[in-house]
């Protein structure tokens, strides 16, 4: 069973002559208790291109010290880590390997570095004997895996071990609501001499001054989420070339941005947003599911509306494979909004019109549905068909299917794209408050809020090169978009109730309450319904749409 802690901790350059100041009496700290030494050994993990270590992220196997075992740590935020430990074993833990599947692909994880650490450490305490803080001073011993077994020991083919010392500040316990105490440390060691270390972490500088390769500071998911060389010049190169146009644009390179730039970066983002949370979604971190799973909606829409960019051909077998793991997450997600919507509305209903166990029923059939669309997402996860989605959007940036449009300035094709997407979502409202009322109604309404999703969403795409015109727009249509989400969680919230009513009837319990909470979901749709064409008429003003001209 795997454990997560927060780590908040800074480093530091030492040497030999470097003494600590006393840390006693800065912001909180009333006392500084020697804590002893430790000797740390630890081994560390990474694909032979170093994935992991390009994107901040450590896995090591490490003995002796208070926490012996296997270490993941991966980044929370400036400053921050958080630690996910397994106990000690021969090989990786699944349960600290899965969570960087996203990263690693296909490839194998193998020992990169072995440190060896002898470490003096001191706690900070406040006034009733509470820790704040630790403050170690470690003398480092580093070299490649394998290549040596002690320090000590001459490294081969112009690799060598590396030996350096430095200080770690890592709050603690009550430190971590003292958000002035590690400032307040800094400066402290600054009057004395001691500055940050350059390095982000021991491997980063461990892979350095070993002589292996150092780890670019980029995200290279697959090696080519960064952007940069091979293919993704390429593209670079044809957009300039075919609009023969120069210019201090967006990007770099001197030229001005064109429709392969925009779109491109936002699939890359879109690509590392769903890598990133990865390992949120597989340890149910709140809301992780929802914002991977708006990310493939993203990727799938900039498929099917740009098509002036990528080749239709080529996208819309990965827009399939993006649609299906939008509908595994989804699962979950919907689980999520309507277990939500069920709750709140069942807590609006009075302690007299709830007419038997209602609440105990709900928490059972959520409970219920919630343990089936969990163990749905982590098989998806898990899976070799979303592995293979992965690396097949890796390659599709690698070498992207341009179009002779994606050399055109950005902020045409982006114009385009975002009107076209608006009259499909036009012809569909139109469609909509034209049905008659019911099941047919509410089919159309979903369809339109399915074309409002799409058209927002380029929109946002379209946003770096057309600018507040297309922020304003999305803005807009995403009023409608929620119009219309409210109005589907209505349909399928009242079919949920349908379930719970059936279920309490044939338990005996009786339906009242639930029968309710239906005809109050219908009469919420229906507002919603009434609603609509003044919100659509707000957002469909033709001067948003004449803005986004460029």
């Amino acid at each position: 069973m795997a454990d997560t802690v927060r780590e908040i901790e800074r480093k530091y350059e030492a040497d030999s002559t470097t003494r600590l100041p006393d840390l006693a009496g800065i912001d909180r700290v009333a006392t500084v208790v020697e804590q002893g030494v430790e000797d740390l050994d630890a081994l560390y993990y990474d694909t032979p291109d170093q994935r992991l270590t390009a994107a901040g992220i450590t896995l090591r196997r490490r003995t002796g010290g208070r926490d012996a075992g296997w270490h993941l740590k991966l980044p929370a935020g400036p400053g921050e880590r958080e630690e996910i430990r397994a106990p000690l074993s021969d090989v990786p833990p699944p349960e600290l390997t899965s969570l960087v599947r996203a990263r690693v692909l296909d490839r194998d994880l193998l020992p990169v570095v072995r440190l060896r650490t002898r470490r003096t450490v001191r706690e900070l305490r406040d006034a009733a004997g509470a820790p704040l803080a630790e403050v170690a001073v470690d003398e480092v011993w580093a070299w490649p895996a394998g290549e040596a077994e002690k320090p000590g020991a001459a490294g081969v083919a112009g690799r060598t071990e590396a030996r350096w010392r430095e200080i770690e500040v890592e709050l603690t316990g009550g430190g971590e609501r003292a958000p002035g105490l590690l400032d307040e440390v800094e400066r402290a060691l600054a009057a004395v001499g001691v500055h940050p270390a350059a390095a982000p972490s021991k491997l980063a500088r461990a892979l350095e001054e070993t002589g292996l390769r150092p780890a670019r500071p980029e995200d290279r998911t697959a090696a080519v989420a960064s952007g940069k060389g091979g293919a993704a010049t390429r593209w670079k190169n044809f957009g300039e070339k075919e609009s023969g146009k120069k210019g201090s644009g967006r990007k770099g390179a001197g030229k001005k941005a064109t429709a392969g730039d925009l779109v491109l970066e936002y699939v890359r983002e879109q690509l590392r947003v769903i890598v990133e949370l990865d390992p949120a979604v597989r340890r149910d971190v709140p809301d992780s599911v929802h914002r991977m799973r708006v990310a493939t909606r993203r990727l799938r829409s900039a498929f099917r509306s740009y098509t002036k960019v990528l080749d239709r051909g080529v996208t819309a077998p990965v827009g399939g494979e993006l649609k299906w793991l939008a509908a595994e997450l989804g699962v979950e997600r919907d689980r999520e909004v309507l277990t939500d919507r069920l709750v709140t509305a069942v807590a609006d209903v009075p302690r007299t019109l709830r007419l038997g166990p209602v609440d105990a029923r709900l928490r059972i059939w959520s409970e219920r549905h919630r343990a089936e669309s969990r163990d749905r997402v982590l098989a998806t996860l898990d899976g070799d068909r979303y592995l293979a989605l992965l690396k097949t959007l890796h390659a599709l940036l690698e070498d992207p299917p341009l179009r002779p449009g994606a050399g055109r300035p950005a902020p045409e094709i982006a114009a385009r794209a975002v009107l076209k997407d608006y009259r499909r979502l036009a012809r569909r409202v139109r469609t909509a408050l034209d049905a008659p009322a019911g099941q047919d109604r509410d089919v159309a309404l979903h369809r339109a809020r399915k074309a409002a999703k799409r058209t927002r969403y380029a929109a946002e795409a379209a946003r770096p090169a057309l600018g507040r015109p297309a922020k304003k727009f999305a803005k807009r249509v995403k009023r409608v978009q929620q119009l219309l989400g409210d109005h589907q969680d209505s349909v399928v919230a009242r079919g949920a109730l349908r379930e719970l009513a059936t279920q309490a009837q044939q338990a005996g319990e009786g339906g009242f309450t639930f029968g309710l909470l239906y005809g109050r979901e219908e009469a919420r749709a229906a507002d919603r319904e009434r609603e609509l064409p003044r919100v659509w008429r707000k957002a469909s003003r033709r001067k948003y749409r004449a803005a986004l001209r460029p």
